[in-house]
């Protein structure tokens, strides 16, 4: 046993010391970084040429009228384009992607926490990696969310910021309920608050406070059934008017926003009622839902990733049990004709992927999929900026490239406003002003 722990001190030392080292580069230090050209995050167009100062992480001044303090060191990176640092708002890092059913609903069962934490931290780096320096953890299990937001905060891992979830809430054999699907007994008791399982308005408070008593910075609900969840409907209500307006009364008493996953309208139009801050996926919205999210001012994260990691898997004749089979079926015919309403409507939207569903570090196909549907590229670019930002609480802190803001900064070759796949080209990535990726070298590509 001695052994067991110095062999995970050990690593836990190791993988400490390169993290030290690049949260010093940020303190004290003066970076100058140019390109081409540069998105600030809110403006309707790119300006030319772009530069952005960094001292101490922040943001000390943007454009081409930024005073350079003397000494500063400078990074060119030429014909490039520099943006905030890229935002998911929905995400679960501490989830494997996996081409086969079966073998990753045996793996969540017999390896420990410990080995799911270190799988977890690969998805982190990679989703750094490709320019996604905050996400939002919409929805983990035993609180490993939480872990890898703490590690990440303090230097052990590198990945993005993590705004976290803890459990998911909703109802007994619903989307959230974790033993769906296996035999009663198994586990050896009932899912409970505990878990994020609630009957009634109590319970829903119950879950509510002990989700931020252990770590949560955000409350997620399921509203409706799911697709991948095996006991369920789709688009079936899994929450009452009551039981929603308990969580989202106790979660912004608490200063906590509300993300809730639904797909059917008349769930949704209860979480909006409810005073929900945002509506995730969103597949079978009618108008009325629409107009009530707009009326709102409820954002809608509508994560088309999550269909496309789905019809990849049909197409390649990946095992899933049949009833899960129809229901992304189901899933992929709708959901991109509802992102398309909610835009003529004037929803607001924000990017979120469901990253998992897909292989962690293609977040950024996300911006594609929205220009495919009709999105300008300048608009998908806010919605994973500043818009997210702004869905997150987090305006005053990331989001756009101006001055005291956090000096989050990624850069793309070419001009995404006029090719949006840029964005799944990032070649630099700077978190709080400690650069975590520069290869120069990818913007002649």
């Amino acid at each position: 046993m001695m052994r067991r722990w110095f062999s995970v001190l050990i690593l836990c030392v190791a993988m400490l010391i390169p993290a030290v080292g690049r949260a010093q580069q940020a303190a004290g230090k003066t970076l100058v970084l140019k390109a081409a050209r540069m998105f600030d995050g809110k403006s309707n167009a790119l300006v030319t040429p772009g530069l952005v100062v960094v001292i101490d992480g922040k943001i000390a001044g943007v454009g081409a009228g930024a005073s350079i303090p003397a000494g500063a060191e400078v990074i060119d990176l030429g014909d490039a384009t520099l943006l905030p640092g890229f935002i998911d708002a929905h995400t679960h890092e501490t989830m494997m992607n996996s081409n086969d059913w079966k073998q990753r609903e045996l793996d969540e069962l017999q390896k420990t926490i410990g080995e799911q934490e270190l799988d977890a931290s690969a998805n982190v780096r990679v989703t750094l990696m490709a320019g996604f320096t905050t996400v939002r953890d919409v929805g983990s299990h035993d609180f490993l969310d939480v872990g890898l937001r703490n590690a990440i905060r303090n230097g052990v891992v590198p990945g993005p910021r993590m705004i976290v979830a803890g459990y998911a809430i909703g109802s007994t054999g619903g989307h959230c309920d974790g033993s769906a699907g296996f035999r009663e007994g198994l586990f050896g008791h009932e899912t409970g608050p505990s878990e994020g399982v609630v009957n009634g308005a109590d319970q829903a408070r119950e879950a509510v406070r002990l989700m931020h008593k252990y770590g949560a910075t955000v409350i997620k609900t399921c509203a409706s059934g799911g697709v991948l969840s095996p006991t369920d409907d789709i688009d079936t209500p899994q929450l009452t008017q009551e039981e929603l307006n308990a969580i989202v009364d106790e979660a912004h008493a608490l200063r906590l926003r509300v993300a809730t996953h639904c797909h059917g309208a008349e769930a949704a139009k209860r979480a909006i009622r409810a005073g929900v801050n945002s509506i995730e996926h969103g597949t079978f919205l009618d108008d009325e839902a629409l107009t009530m999210m707009k009326d709102h001012g409820t954002y809608l994260v509508p994560t088309l990733m999550a269909v496309q990691g789905l019809q990849e898997q049909l197409d390649k004749g990946i095992y899933m049990p049949p009833a899960i089979s129809i229901k992304a079926q189901m899933a992929i015919a709708n959901i991109r004709k509802t992102f398309q309403k909610a835009m003529a409507k004037g929803v607001k939207i924000g990017l979120g992927t469901d990253a998992a569903v897909y292989p962690h570090g293609r977040n950024a196909e996300e911006f594609h999929q929205m220009v495919d549907l009709g999105m300008k590229p300048i608009d998908a670019l806010k919605a994973g900026t500043s818009s997210d930002a702004d869905l997150l609480g987090l305006s005053d802190k990331i989001g756009t490239l101006e001055a005291n803001k956090l000096a989050d900064v990624v850069a793309v070759p070419g001009d995404p406003s006029e090719n949006i796949r840029q964005t799944e080209k990032v070649f630099f990535v700077m978190k709080e002003g400690v650069v975590y990726r520069n290869d120069r070298s990818a913007a002649a590509r």
